[in-house]
């Protein structure tokens, strides 16, 4: 049973950085396909995935209003998966949530959330 625990949310000015863990347990066999995505939620809106990583590759995906501020990095000794938050705005503000799934990424599967897996969340408050 796969668990994550995301962590890392804090309050930051606009044009600062920041960078979230998703902690992985539970996931014992690093060739095995596992997609592990970051998604976010603003107040008010609707869930989004930012960014994507397959753990076994690192082939890594990005949403394009995040493409180029975010990056998507992992540990493998350590199962941590990172995302560094870069030239931050007040539009990315929001509750911020990694999930997993035991298969490859893609957009297909990113815009319907089908990931089975999923953290608590960790807050990111953007102030300008």
């Amino acid at each position: 049973q796969v668990q994550l625990k995301d962590s890392g949310g804090d309050s930051v000015e606009a044009g600062g950085s920041l960078r979230l863990s998703c902690a992985v347990s539970g996931y014992t066999d690093s060739s095995s396909r596992l997609c592990v995505a970051w998604f976010r939620q603003a107040p008010g809106k609707k869930r989004e995935g930012v960014a994507a990583m397959e753990l076994a590759g690192g082939l890594t995906y990005y949403a394009n209003s995040v493409k180029g501020r975010f990056t998507v990095s992992q540990d493998k000794a350590s199962r941590l998966i990172y995302i560094s938050l870069g030239s931050l705005n007040s539009d990315d503000t929001g509750m911020y949530y990694c999930a997993a799934a035991s298969d490859l990424c893609s957009w297909y599967r990113i815009g319907r959330e089908e990931f089975g897996y999923w953290g608590q969340g960790t807050q990111v408050t953007v102030s300008s």
